[in-house]
């Protein structure tokens, strides 16, 4: 049984400090006794590629994540944020695998999912390194998300706007997001963090799987720059954020039917 992290009584724990000097606590939101209601807004995909993709831990279960992120946190609604794929012909199960993951996460409780789309086109692009005397461009698959980040922005000033919690989490790392933590944050008078997905171990695991030399990895400074908080989400070795928060191998829905975790996650 996985440990709620939904309600519950939080004691009051001083704040530490960060290198900007605005962390939430680090055993949770409590203040005085109250507990502080946090709603947490997650981009799939930024969350995908920055801490999943090239690993064993695709299976991850959200509420876990976040409080393996932040402990002692009490979360009111998660909202996932994301766009059904079109399978490529070089992997024809992608579209099964993904509503099997969003099975998974509808058995997390006061979890919404929320559906941008999917945009697959061919073009032509320049080649990052084209060999000498050669083509310097390439017809490439382009694959792009459209509408999460609107819907993200939209829903967290709609919560925002009727109080729907004390506090929001952003698990992102995209500064398109940065005018809606900064209004919430500044005109609203509500404290908004970032859970960063797009890391230093992003970046490892990059050049693992390129064989190019390690490239610094590139938070947001908008989104830094805004927030009230910030976390980075660990995505490398047995004791990191992701391999922590992994679902069971098989759950149950509310219907009695199971959930198996697809091969190879």
């Amino acid at each position: 049984m996985r440990r709620s992290t939904f309600g519950g009584t939080i004691s009051a724990i001083p704040p530490q400090s960060s290198e900007r000097g605005r962390e939430p606590p680090q055993g949770g939101f409590a203040f005085g006794g109250k507990i502080v209601n946090t709603n947490v807004y997650v981009d799939g995909f930024n969350l995908y590629y920055g801490a999943a993709k090239y690993t064993p831990f695709k299976w991850v279960d959200l509420a876990t994540l976040c409080a393996n992120v932040l402990p002692g946190i009490s979360i009111h609604r998660i909202r996932y944020f994301t766009a059904l794929v079109k399978p490529l012909p070089s992997d024809p199960q992608t579209r099964m695998r993904q509503d099997i993951y969003i099975r998974a996460l509808q058995t997390i409780p006061n979890l919404s999912v929320h559906f941008g789309h999917y945009l697959q086109s061919t073009v032509m692009m320049r080649l990052a390194s084209p060999p000498p005397g050669g083509n310097a461009f390439a017809e490439v698959i382009k694959m792009e998300e459209k509408g999460s980040d609107v819907n993200i922005a939209t829903y967290m000033l709609i919560d925002a706007f009727r109080r729907d919690c004390d506090q929001l989490v952003v698990i992102t790392n995209d500064s398109d997001l940065a005018e809606p933590v900064r209004i919430i944050n500044k005109e609203l008078n509500i404290s908004v963090g970032i859970f960063n997905p797009q890391t230093a171990d992003t970046a490892v695991r990059r050049s693992r799987v390129t064989g190019r030399p390690p490239q610094k990895a590139r938070p947001s400074v908008e989104l830094k720059k805004v927030s009230r908080f910030y976390r980075e989400i660990t995505s490398e070795g047995p004791a990191c954020h992701m391999a922590l928060s992994q679902f069971p191998n098989v759950l149950t829905d509310a219907s009695g039917h199971m959930i198996r975790k697809p091969t190879g996650w």
